[in-house]
């Protein structure tokens, strides 16, 4: 892993994320044309979406505690992440269970947003989150974001399945992330429980924010002399060298070959 050329694991990224930003553009499109949304907001993600903008992955189930609404619960720092001069663009995916009702106010809260231009513009939801629109947005999201309420993490697969492609983890220190984390192989929110939830839910939304504002953002978009994200690239490297051996299929059947299996 340390000796792949740094253009070349750029540009295997470059071409991951452009299949995921068309993908994006024709489901929106569809999505939303489903919906019965107004004809700007159809057009908007189709239009302005772009292959070369720092792209944050969210999909799961969207469950109460998985807290999709740390991204949303302040407007104005939302607006100022998705379209300043170093602008983030989001998907979404997955729905809410019928009888969850806060995971359904936070979707209403999201959708609330959406006639926001620059939202319009760079986040879209897509619909019928499946085996195969997953399988595009592990490999073409540069983060996977996964913001659960400690301790009710149960492991975080698809944080795996991203790494495996490239894809940085932006986790709470819960479930795999919990074990996975070094510090130097994505970012991490404090994984502590308190029993005020509102008190926890604030804490971490100020130190996603922070994160992203201070490193994420900075490490993506810093480029040295040949237009590379040297930062970016060696975080990727180590989250490839440390997280490929442990959080696989080899390793686990290996494990109960040698020490379940094994004849005495």
């Amino acid at each position: 892993v340390d000796s792949l050329p740094g253009a070349e694991l750029w540009g295997v990224r470059q071409s991951q994320r452009a299949a995921l930003i068309e993908f994006v553009r024709r489901r929106s499109t569809q999505d939303r044309l489903l919906r019965g949304d107004v004809r700007e907001y159809v057009e908007a993600a189709a239009r302005v979406f772009d292959p070369e903008v720092l792209t944050i992955g969210f999909a799961r189930r969207v469950a109460t505690y998985k807290r999709l609404d740390l991204l949303t619960r302040d407007p104005e720092w939302t607006m100022s992440l998705l379209g300043g001069d170093r602008p983030v663009q989001v998907v979404l995916a997955g729905k809410a269970h019928p009888r969850d009702e806060e995971a359904k106010h936070s979707l209403q809260r999201l959708f609330g947003l959406k006639y926001a231009q620059v939202v319009g513009e760079r986040v879209v939801y897509l619909d019928d989150y499946d085996l195969a629109s997953a399988a595009v947005l592990v490999q073409g999201c540069d983060v996977w974001l996964n913001v659960p309420r400690p301790p009710l993490e149960a492991s975080g697969t698809s944080g795996m399945k991203s790494a495996f492609n490239g894809g940085l983890q932006l986790s709470v220190l819960d479930g795999w992330w919990a074990e996975a984390y070094d510090g130097h192989n994505g970012w991490g929110l404090a994984g502590d429980v308190l029993e005020d939830h509102a008190a926890q839910d604030e804490r971490d939304a100020a130190e996603l924010h922070r994160l992203l504002d201070e490193q994420v953002v900075p490490e993506f978009y810093d480029r040295d002399a040949d237009g590379l994200p040297a930062a970016w690239l060696d975080r990727i490297k180590a989250s490839l060298r440390t997280l490929g051996p442990r959080f696989c299929a080899t390793r686990m059947v290996a494990e109960y070959v040698e020490q379940v299996y094994r004849p005495g």
